[in-house]
């Protein structure tokens, strides 16, 4: 499975901050079970490594990945937790080339036509666009597709249910990324229904065909 085939599995991957490792593997089949298959869990908590860790174990539907990679070091700890993809906010040549020979497939963070031309110049076509609402949004992304035709973009940042369905009908839109599904109020509160009302949501939505 590479990187596009992540962004393939439903229209939005849920961006997840876990504070209890615990609620990990209720909360990977309750988003599964809402139709949300590829799950990112942010490296922002002492748990996230040991949430990656649940979800792999206790949600067999789950495609677990680990987001906010930052540097070399933090692909092999994914790896190690079961991850099975990795996003950047950003992307690095030593964090490019660490996900590579370790063979994580993974959505590089770009925020200019300049960083996505220097992934593309490394082999990466698929590509997180982040932050996306403060860098132009929809508009910036429409006006990427004719310069940067052969990229496909996951954009997370600002997205939320009222505008998701914008970015989603741009053609060089695979998914998008969006903490609205799961939000930690509603994990701490373990209020799973909730969470798979708001993933059967998410999943119904469809990007244009490619």
């Amino acid at each position: 499975m590479n990187a596009e085939d992540v962004c393939r599995l439903a229209p939005v991957i849920p961006v997840l901050t876990v504070a209890d490792a615990r609620t990990a593997g209720p909360l990977a089949r309750a988003l599964t079970a809402g139709g949300l298959y590829a799950l990112e869990v942010t490296l922002r908590t002492p748990a996230a490594l040991d949430a990656i860790r649940a979800m792999a174990q206790e949600a067999p539907d789950a495609v677990v990945g680990a987001g906010t990679l930052t540097e070399p070091a933090h692909v092999e700890a994914a790896l190690a937790a079961g991850a099975r993809f990795g996003v950047s906010p950003g992307a690095t040549p030593a964090l490019l080339e660490a996900a590579r020979a370790a063979g994580l497939p993974l959505l590089p963070g770009v925020a200019t036509p300049s960083e996505a031309m220097a992934a593309m110049e490394r082999g990466y076509r698929t590509l997180k666009f982040f932050p996306a609402e403060v860098n132009g949004g929809v508009a910036a992304l429409r006006a990427w597709s004719g310069p940067l035709a052969e990229l496909r973009f996951c954009p997370t940042g600002g997205i939320s249910r009222a505008n998701a369905p914008d970015y989603l009908a741009l053609g060089n839109v695979l998914c998008v990324g969006g903490s609205w599904i799961a939000p930690p109020e509603l994990i701490a509160a373990e209020d799973w229904e909730q969470i798979t009302r708001l993933a059967a949501e998410a999943a119904a939505l469809r990007p244009r065909a490619r």
